[in-house]
């Protein structure tokens, strides 16, 4: 995940996504760079679009979050006032957990 994680600070700073610069994002972190995954990211993102991928990202997992919402509120409205909102609460963040950590799989699966 290191390397997708370079990647995406170069993309976000607007610098190339280059073998040099890829290396050099890494080593700042301390990661231990291997050469053959460097050249085989650089060439794996020379046709993606990685804008495109981070919103096609973005987009897919709101909608899944605003599908669960109005469920565990249509469930307990008021009745069940102190019982509902924890168990929701503790619902919705592994959701949103599990959909942070597919998304970023999907990321990993586009970039490398």
């Amino acid at each position: 995940m290191e390397y997708i994680y370079a990647a995406l600070i170069l993309h976000e700073s607007e610098k190339e996504i280059n073998e040099e610069s890829l290396t050099t994002v890494l080593k700042a972190a301390d990661v231990k760079v291997e050469d053959v995954r460097v050249k085989a990211l650089v060439a794996a993102l020379e046709d993606v679009d990685i804008e495109e991928a981070l919103e096609a990202g973005q987009v897919a997992m709101p909608a899944s979050v605003s599908t669960s919402a109005p469920d565990s509120g249509a469930a307990g409205d008021e009745s069940d006032g102190d019982s509902e909102p924890k168990p929701s609460a503790e619902e919705e963040e592994k959701k949103k957990e599990e959909e942070e950590a597919a998304s970023a799989a999907g990321l990993g699966d586009l970039f490398g």
